[in-house]
């Protein structure tokens, strides 16, 4: 059967809605509106429900059958153009107290088997956000929704909207908020020692670093090795280690506890000025846990907790900005099923206590990558922190890993806006692309990627899991040069987003008022000044601001 006569079937079960050309669409501002929320009514429509304005009114469906799957409700939409598209809905069930819904799409060259997710509650309307990109035109597709447990629940869905962007808009949308967020207006006052303006004074203007931290992964394959030293210091400003810290390492032995290898890379990060994670303290997956470890149990158990909370935590305090507490939680839960339900909560403690400094963080695979995977929808995510919330301890950090195939960037930037709800520093911790996609491909998709992160507000730092090991090893998922630090691709993507965010050497004289602005990225500037036969030279630290910074020099 054809997609065109499956549609034709739910026909009396779907509207059918036009869609106009995306041409019509210039100059449109993307809407990071989110809420976690679970409200009394439902709030107006994104975009005035963008190609669903006619339709952005309560909407209730029969449930619609093909193939055996359950569509409930489906909106069936005719010509829908090449472009990225946004969708958010506010949803409500019955015969449930609550439950995953998943929207889906069902295009001509396209299947999307999730678009976005959101925990549905009875009694009270809760919103969806998400999106998919469309790389050919679509006459007939198909979005629906479902439960994603396969429970039968009726699914009540209100002003929803579907709006599309071009490329060229999704992109200016991007720059928009790289020149709000990340680059901040100077003016440089130039005047000598009575205050008297100075006209023509000859000023070099030259960033000589970044404050938004940019990073990779790095393991002992750096100690003593110059060409991959010199190769990432060239490029990063912050370091992760691989595996270099993580309990399997350290004490491989009960007892026999060893950090000379994570002592030595933590010099290369000191001696670079860098910004280091700690990742991480604990993985709830057993497969990564010691093999000592795991045979244990109740008090015995606690006590190797206790000592590895200590003997890591005091030989590192005040080292790393963050730790990963309890890496990939939502998927595994080894020590909760050994210690109860608080025993997460009582790591987060324990480390916050040794070092309080530090910023505490979850960090999960496939919240953002995908919405497909419903242990760690974004939802679930955000409702795992409110527990340790509610359970007396109040997270500081929101990590998301970021091992990506394809990448759906109207996905990213809708859970984007959904964690940034909740007011945390939010890290995209371990970017890859998948190694079953060719070198090309994993630059294309790891730009898209690291651009939807870096124009995001809430988004505080990035880091790629690239650490180098040569052939026949290799690395993880992805490498970014060749075992002589010759870049492959993936290395080229990452140079032209570094160099496009550096505030380019700036060669300039001062007005009749003594003054010249510019627009630079947030970092640290070498400024000089020379006028006639007097010189003078100035550092200026560019933090975020909405206001124009001045900045004062006299010679």
């Amino acid at each position: 059967m054809t997609l065109a006569s499956l549609f034709c079937i739910l026909i009396s079960l779907v509207f059918c809605i036009p869609s106009p050309s995306a041409n019509a669409y210039d100059g449109l501002v993307y809407d990071s509106y989110a809420s976690i929320e679970c409200k009394a009514y439902p709030e107006v429509a994104l975009y005035n429900g963008g190609l669903l304005r006619d339709h952005a009114r309560n909407i209730q469906l029969s449930h619609g059958h093909i193939n055996g799957d359950t569509y409930n409700p489906a909106l069936l939409l005719r010509d829908l153009s090449t472009g990225i598209y946004t969708f958010s809905t506010w949803v409500m069930i019955m015969d449930a107290e609550s439950s995953l819904v998943k929207a889906g799409l069902t295009a001509e060259s396209t299947v999307y088997d999730c678009i976005g997710t959101v925990i549905a509650r009875q009694g009270c309307w809760s919103f969806l956000k998400g999106g998919f990109v469309l790389g050919s035109p679509s006459n007939l597709s198909l979005l629906y929704f479902q439960n994603a447990d396969a429970r039968e629940v009726q699914i009540f869905l209100s002003n929803p909207s579907l709006q599309v962007f071009t490329e060229e808009q999704w992109r200016l949308n991007q720059e928009y908020h790289i020149n709000r967020e990340r680059k901040r207006v100077v003016t440089i006052h130039t005047s000598d020692f009575q205050g008297k303006r100075l006209r023509g004074a000859v000023i070099t203007i030259q960033q000589i670093s970044r404050e938004f931290p940019f990073g990779s992964a790095i393991a002992h394959t750096i100690i003593g090795n110059q060409p991959y030293q010199d190769w990432f210091v060239k490029r990063f400003n912050a370091a992760v280690f691989e595996n270099e810290l993580k309990w399997y390492a350290t004490e491989p032995e009960e007892g026999k506890i060893n950090f000379t290898v994570a002592d030595q890379m933590l010099e290369f990060v000191r001696a670079n000025q860098m910004v280091a994670r700690g990742h991480n303290i604990f993985w709830e997956d057993p497969k990564f846990t010691p093999s000592w470890v795991v045979n244990l149990t109740g008090p015995e158990l606690q006590l190797a907790i206790t000592s590895r909370i200590q003997s890591l935590m005091r030989k590192y305090r005040g080292e790393f900005v963050h730790w990963d507490v309890s890496n990939e939680m939502l998927h595994f839960d080894f020590y909760e099923q050994r210690l109860g339900p608080d025993a997460t909560r009582s790591f987060f403690e324990a480390a916050h206590k040794a070092d309080p400094l530090a910023t505490l963080f979850m960090n999960e695979f496939n919240v953002v990558e995908t919405c497909a995977d419903p242990n760690s929808s974004v939802d679930t995510y955000i409702h795992r922190l409110m527990e340790l919330k509610q359970g007396g301890f109040s997270m500081s950090g929101i990590g998301l890993e970021g091992h990506f195939s394809v990448p759906n960037p109207p996905l990213i930037r809708a859970i984007l806006d959904k964690l940034a709800t909740l007011g945390l520093p939010i890290w995209l911790t371990e970017l890859d692309i998948s190694s079953k996609l060719d070198n090309q491909a994993q630059a294309v998709y790891l730009e898209q990627v690291v651009r939807e992160g870096y124009s995001h507000p809430a988004v505080k730092g990035i880091m790629l899991w690239t650490a180098f090991h040569p052939k026949p090893k290799g690395c993880y998922q992805m490498c970014l040069t060749d075992d002589d630090f010759h870049n492959l691709p993936a290395g080229d993507a990452v140079d032209r987003l570094l160099q496009g965010w550096q505030t380019n050497t700036i060669h300039g004289v001062s007005d009749e008022l003594g003054l010249l602005a510019f627009a630079g990225f947030l970092g640290d500037y070498k400024i000089t000044v020379q006028y006639h036969n007097r010189s003078a030279d100035a550092t200026l630290s560019l933090c975020q601001g909405a206001e124009t910074r001045h900045f004062n020099i006299q010679l």
